[in-house]
């Protein structure tokens, strides 16, 4: 054993491994990389969330989980509501959706839930497959954002969306907007309001109930339809911080990925500035993280 220790060989490697861990705890100082990634809670949970809008309003009350389930889920920070449109579009009976939000952070060590493998693992088949389908959200109240500090990262294209109506949360507050959503620069030009929703369909082989549903994730401050992607967006090394926001639509209701976008389009475009009201503010954070840097409590 001794021998081995004194070949050339074992010496070499031994001094590549000292040399090379040398050499990474270099690059995260001097590049300012977090390895570590540190919890950061929204101002309000996301059962925060208006119980009614201008167009739909909850069904019942929100679903309470069994604690097994809830610690299967991972997080505490979640709502499962049922909305239903208060004025239908058509002479078809009002539309019913269930909306499901959940809120991860910190070192996040697990794949996301979705429906893709929750819903295969409770019984159901899925029917037709998956697609991607674009949700057009309403700009109506969107803007640049102001007090975006100097130097930020295409500050132009920053974007805020204002709370109005009745049943606001606090009708006039300001939102930043994930970064992917923008009202462009102010010739327009990147302007964008769309958030792409991956879409399933689930068959239940018992009853023959079909059951859409769609999802998209929020993570430090930018959007993904792919869980796979979640990490690379939570988990950027120049970030201290991490989260990421779940937000599912589902419907028994629908008969095709469309229609359900259709439907998720009508409610996320009243309901989105107040998810964002329960996802940090990615401006403030990367601005407190900037003053922590130059040795400016923010």
């Amino acid at each position: 054993m001794i021998r081995a220790l004194r070949q050339p060989g074992f010496v070499v490697c031994l001094l590549l491994l000292v040399l090379g861990t040398a050499g990474l705890a270099g690059a995260v100082n001097a590049f300012r990389l977090y390895l570590r990634k540190l919890p950061i809670e929204a101002e309000v949970p996301v059962r925060s969330v208006p119980i009614e809008t201008d167009s739909w309003k909850r069904v019942g009350k929100d679903a309470e989980l069994p604690a097994e389930v809830i610690k299967t889920l991972g997080t505490e920070n979640f709502v499962t509501r049922q909305y239903v449109e208060k004025t239908p579009v058509s002479a078809k009976q009002p539309r019913s959706m269930e909306l499901h939000l959940a809120y991860y952070t910190g070192m996040v060590d697990t794949v996301p839930h979705v429906p893709d493998r929750c819903m295969v693992g409770g019984g159901f088949i899925i029917n037709s497959g998956t697609a991607v389908l674009p949700v057009t959200l309403d700009t109506s109240t969107w803007r640049r954002a102001s007090g975006v500090p100097e130097g930020f990262p295409d500050a132009q294209r920053v974007t805020a969306a204002r709370l109005r109506g009745s049943f606001a949360s606090e009708n006039g507050r300001e939102v930043i907007l994930p970064f992917d959503l923008s009202v462009g620069d102010k010739d327009g030009n990147g302007a964008n309001s769309q958030v792409n929703m991956r879409i399933t369909d689930f068959a239940d082989p018992k009853s023959g109930r079909v059951v859409f549903s769609g999802y998209f994730f929020i993570a430090n401050g930018r959007l993904t339809s792919r869980a796979e992607d979640v990490r690379l967006l939570a988990f950027n090394l120049t970030d201290d911080y991490a989260y990421y926001l779940k937000v599912q639509v589902s419907s028994t209701q629908v008969t095709s990925a469309q229609e359900l976008v259709e439907s998720a389009q009508s409610l996320l475009s009243e309901l989105f500035p107040e998810i964002m009201r329960a996802a940090p503010d990615w401006v403030e954070v990367r601005g407190r993280a900037k003053g922590k840097e130059q040795g400016v409590e923010k």
